[in-house]
């Protein structure tokens, strides 16, 4: 049942964060069509297209590794019997990747927490605010550990996706 609900968790936030390709592909159209058809460059498409990349980019993390669309080095892996395979997977998870995430996930943290108490704004022409972002960084970092443990989880129980 938790394995089910954090890939459902993650399914969703992927699916919902690929909307913002679709409103960040219209905003560059309409800028660009502003700027050469009427020329009339708009002062906020630059700097919101840029944040709204930082949160499509940084969300799809626990997605991609639900869909195993990340980068793994197999070479060896691959020719290991099952068993040392998952063993293997299981032990660069706990001395590569939760590492990395609990870093990230304490510094993210941090940083949105300061940039929140400060009001921070983009220096660009319009004055955007950087929290929603930062923040975005921090519940990145929890959604991928999340599904980190699912993996993880999927690989001890021999679950399709684990191995």
């Amino acid at each position: 049942m938790i394995l089910k609900t954090i890939d459902g968790i993650n399914e969703v936030v992927g699916r919902i964060v690929a909307v913002l390709a679709i409103i960040f592909a219209a905003i560059i159209i309409y800028d660009v069509v502003m700027r050469y058809a009427f020329n009339a460059p708009t002062r906020w498409a630059f700097d919101l297209s840029r944040q709204l990349y930082g949160f499509y980019f940084i969300l799809l993390g626990g997605y991609a590794l639900r869909h195993q669309a990340h980068v793994r080095v197999d070479l060896l892996v691959d020719r290991f019997p099952p068993l040392v395979a998952r063993i293997v997977n299981v032990l660069g998870y706990l001395i590569f990747f939760f590492p990395f995430v609990w870093v990230f996930l304490t510094r993210s943290y941090d940083f949105a927490l300061r940039s929140w108490q400060q009001g921070e704004t983009t220096y660009g022409a319009v004055a955007l605010p950087v929290y929603p972002l930062k923040m975005a960084l921090c519940v990145a970092a929890a959604l991928l550990l999340l599904q980190g443990i699912n993996e993880v989880l999927k690989i001890i129980l021999n679950k399709e996706q684990g191995v």
